[in-house]
């Protein structure tokens, strides 16, 4: 009964302490290992996931580049249309403008240019006399074409003092649709 069985007790008891520290020391580096395992592989995952994402809205973006490139071609090509519909809708108006500018003409007048910006015009010549140039004043406001004669200038061209010299003129009117001709 002298043996030192407290001793042999107490190192039974640090022999079955370390056994279970070492078991819990391994354990715990067993889920530690495990659980880092797991969330490298959730962060594969999602990188993963990101990757695709990025693919993805490269993708879109591309997409989204060329619908914006065709929406600007297609509004380029319908503004080319629609000037070439008005030219196709104005043909007529030419060649009634020009009618009427022969008709409207009284005699001892001639134009030297004529020039057309949108619907207004701008006529300079020549007269015999300011009754002439007031005559096809007259003229344009009574026409179905045009309206709105201004004067804008007129002087008289010669040497002499006679009133037998031409005047020149400058006046502008305004182009309009003929009541049975609107455009369509």
């Amino acid at each position: 009964n002298l043996l030192p069985w407290r001793e042999e007790r107490r190192k039974e008891q640090l022999k079955q302490f370390l056994s279970i520290l070492g078991l819990s020391a391994a354990l715990m580096l067993a889920i530690i290992v495990l659980v880092h395992i797991q969330i490298a592989g959730m962060i594969n995952h999602q990188n993963s996931r990101n990757d695709y994402l990025k693919k993805e809205i490269a993708r879109v973006e591309k997409q989204i580049k060329e619908i914006n490139n065709l929406a600007r071609e297609k509004k380029r090509l319908l503004a080319r249309m629609e000037v070439i519909e008005q030219l196709q809708r104005n043909r007529p108006e030419v060649v009634h403008l020009f009618d009427e500018i022969v008709k409207i003409m009284p005699e001892g007048t001639y134009l030297t240019s004529l020039k057309q910006s949108g619907k207004n015009l701008v006529l300079t010549g020549n007269a015999q006399s300011n009754a002439r140039v007031s005559a096809l004043m007259r003229n344009i406001d009574a026409s179905p074409w045009l309206s709105t004669p201004r004067l804008q200038i007129i002087k008289r061209e010669g040497k002499g003092q006679s009133n037998q010299d031409e005047r020149s003129f400058i006046l502008s009117a305004t182009q309009v649709a003929a009541p049975n001709e609107t455009p369509k």
